[in-house]
């Protein structure tokens, strides 16, 4: 029996939104591809005329959620700059997390550690995920001293993502929401607004003005 494109493409977008929420919630190890193609309601033999491999699934899973969320995760921020765009970006991402339950939205705590051993297509496809969403919330940080915008942001992502997993690790105690709290007073404190001045306190502009007075 042959199907039609828009057949195969909605079966496609239901495999990938079953891996989407296994992967979520048992990383990479525990979402087969047995489990995956049950959680779609499809037989496992379907699989292979949509991917190559488990690891073809994870890579296309991890372009399509890193393409679907970073829309939600900087929508309505286009004003915001400096520590206001931090504050609220590094919000709602933490505000991801259950306290109740220790559940989380985003993949990334549950595939963090599988990323480090992964295949390189799949490292590709959240590197240039994490490029797009780097490069798009930049634009709202102003160049600090010590720290350019790309870095800046690639250190937020980098303290959001490793939090999250923290918390998730830590769920079962009040340790979690430490961590989420603290994540975000640093995102919040350390980033200076745009168009503030650094300036030396009055007593040391005083000491160097008078070295600057002729003798």
């Amino acid at each position: 029996m042959r199907y039609t494109a828009e057949h195969k493409q909605a079966t496609h977008a239901r495999i990938l939104a079953a891996a989407e929420k296994l992967f979520r919630a048992e990383g990479f190890s525990g979402a087969s591809v047995e489990r995956v193609m049950r959680a779609a309601g499809l037989t496992v033999g379907g699989f292979y005329a949509h991917f190559t491999s488990k690891e073809s699934l994870l890579a296309e899973s991890l372009r399509a959620f890193m393409t679907a969320r970073r829309t939600p995760w900087l929508a309505g921020l286009e004003a915001a700059r400096g520590t206001e765009f931090l504050g609220r970006f590094a919000r709602r991402y933490l505000d991801q997390f259950d306290r109740d339950t220790g559940d989380t939205t985003c993949m990334m705590p549950s595939l963090l550690s599988d990323l480090t051993r992964a295949a390189p297509e799949v490292q590709a496809a959240f590197g240039q995920g994490l490029e797009d969403l780097v490069g798009q919330a930049q634009t709202h940080l102003p160049a600090r001293e010590g720290a350019t915008p790309r870095q800046q942001m690639l250190a937020t992502v980098a303290l959001c993502f490793g939090a999250m997993t923290l918390a998730r690790a830590t769920a079962s105690q009040s340790l979690a929401g430490e961590i989420l709290d603290a994540a975000r007073a640093l995102l919040v404190a350390g980033a200076p607004v745009e168009g503030e001045v650094k300036k030396a306190p009055p007593r040391k502009r005083r000491a160097l003005a008078s070295r600057k007075k002729p003798h």
